[in-house]
């Protein structure tokens, strides 16, 4: 959401496995391949329809899914079919430097953007990830994965330091974990007007899009 617009300002998919105790992280997310994946997207883009017009559709690469040698190439067959439509993908693991510069240099050839996610956690640490800044568009700092692992204290700092790493590399900078309204305050301290959590709403299955957004 673009809090300062009061409008949608993207969507990203999340891949997820039906079983026994209902919707679920799939424990490898290689169990479906990435053509499998991009025909999902492409089903997904296909219901949102108008919602898309203005907005991204982002989804999720890890290390292993982008070190696969079809990855690259299926999508940009993606990209064939959905001309109209604007992809975004994020990078949840760091990758190397020169695989960084080759995804970036092959989206923004095809009006693709690239996304850190999930930045000052995991592998995509400052130290991991610094080098890859400069060809990236947008950075997501996820709040819930600090709240996870009992850091949740160092949120503010961290996101001091990543909305300042944004400003420095002109780079668009996403919220992710907005929950309730001192969530809300949180980002407005610090400038961050792009938010993305349960706040706004729940994940929503394809076929059931019809979204309900709080402010």
């Amino acid at each position: 959401m673009d809090v300062h617009d009061r409008q949608v300002y993207g969507y990203e998919t999340l891949l997820r496995k039906y079983g026994p105790d209902g919707w679920r992280v799939p424990t490898n997310f290689l169990e479906l391949s990435i053509a499998e994946q991009a025909t999902l997207l492409e089903q997904t883009a296909q219901e949102l329809g108008p919602k898309l017009a203005h907005q991204f559709l982002a989804f999720n690469l890890n290390q292993a899914q982008f070190d696969l040698p079809d990855t690259l190439p299926t999508i940009l067959k993606l990209k064939q079919r959905l001309k109209s439509v604007n992809l975004a993908i994020e990078f949840t693991e760091a990758p190397t430097l020169a695989q960084m510069k080759h995804y970036s240099e092959v989206l923004h050839a095809h009006d693709m953007m690239l996304d850190l996610d999930d930045v000052g956690t995991g592998s995509n640490t400052y130290a991991n990830i610094k080098a890859f800044l400069p060809y990236a568009d947008k950075i997501k700092f996820a709040m819930q994965n600090l709240r996870m692992t009992g850091d949740a204290d160092k949120i503010p700092e961290q996101l001091a330091f990543w909305t300042q790493q944004a400003e420095k590399n002109q780079l668009t900078m996403i919220l992710e974990g907005i929950e309730d309204p001192q969530d809300q305050a949180l980002a407005a301290k610090y400038q961050v007007t792009i938010h993305q959590g349960y706040f706004y709403s729940q994940p929503v299955a394809p076929k059931a899009l019809a979204l309900n957004f709080n402010y």
